[in-house]
């Protein structure tokens, strides 16, 4: 698999408990792979298409949790490209069309659809939460990010001039500047800066793959130079990159598993901290407790949270 499609992988397992980003995510997934008809009798209907099938099973299962709706699932083959499959979901049923698309906000004040609309309506994505959910469900439908061990370039493709511009304002309101390029008869939101591409991996919630780049990133930089002192300083990072990776699948799987209402005020803290702060250092994380916590105790609540975790997978046979 490429790195693009670990990143869209990753992404796709991940599911919010708000409805209202549920909806801004299913919005994005609509607006960019969707496709929406209207029969003579003004009825609609809407398909939604992939060609990666954990994408499929996500989108399936959002509209499902989201709306109670099931929605058909078919697989097309390309006659030409024996490998090449399209999963196409859709939804026939007049009502079920209508309700997504109505809460969505593709319909105007007469509910009818107007194919000139902006990309998504202010009131779906109110909050940087489901900022966050509409960025993640454009970049699974429309997006692609290539190997950082060659370069570094992360892009969502839009239909028009309009729609680039107002994704690059959704992406700035996390401090992160997109630039536009025109290609052919699509606009590309994209971004070449390693670092920021850092940030739009954690703004999706990406944190494995934010792990892995950051690895890459690290080594590729070091790799300039062979003195000691920097070989033994990627050791240190290398190590500390892989000891952060596993915290967060132990939390993750707390939080999955057993939940953290479940834990102690401290382990909570720290548990969330890490989650929100993957990339930081025992020393920093500490400072941001309150109150602020030494080194060593912000590691020996990080091991609790991991022997927690490995009775977890003890009890419930998970590797």
């Amino acid at each position: 698999m490429s790195f693009s499609s670990d990143v869209k992988e990753e992404i796709s397992k991940h599911f919010v408990s708000g409805r209202h980003c549920q909806i801004a995510e299913i919005a994005a997934i609509i607006a960019f792979s969707g496709k929406i008809e209207i029969n003579n009798n003004k009825e609609y209907s809407l398909s939604i298409l992939t060609e990666n099938v954990a994408i499929a099973r996500k989108y399936f299962t959002l509209i499902k949790k989201t709306f109670n709706i099931n929605t058909e699932i078919s697989v097309r083959r390309n006659l030409y490209l024996k490998k090449n499959r399209t999963y196409v979901m859709q939804i026939r049923k007049p009502k079920d069309a209508f309700k997504i698309l109505k809460t969505i906000k593709f319909l105007d004040e007469n509910d009818e659809y107007n194919v000139n609309r902006n990309l998504v309506d202010g009131l779906i994505i109110q909050k940087n939460c489901c900022k966050r959910a509409f960025i993640r469900g454009a970049f699974m439908a429309n997006g692609s990010i290539s190997d950082p061990e060659k370069f570094y370039h992360f892009e969502i493709v839009c239909d028009k001039l309009s729609d680039a511009e107002r994704m690059c304002e959704i992406i700035g309101a996390f401090d992160v500047k997109a630039k536009i390029i025109n290609r052919k008869k699509y606009f590309v939101v994209y971004i070449k800066e390693a670092a920021l591409i850092v940030d739009m991996l954690n703004i999706m919630e990406a944190h494995v793959a934010l792990m892995s780049l950051e690895n890459i990133r690290i080594l590729k930089e070091m790799r300039n130079s062979t003195n000691r002192g920097v070989n033994c300083e990627m050791a240190n990072i290398n190590k500390m990159i892989s000891a952060a990776s596993k915290q967060i699948r132990d939390i993750k799987l707390i939080q999955e598993k057993l939940g953290f209402d479940e834990l102690s005020k401290g382990l909570k803290e720290i548990a969330i901290l890490r989650l929100e702060n993957p990339d930081t250092g025992l020393k920093e994380l500490g400072e941001m407790l309150d109150p602020p916590v030494g080194k060593s105790g912000v590691n020996h609540r990080l091991r609790k949270l991991s022997e927690i975790a490995e009775e977890l997978r003890s009890e419930g046979g998970i590797e």
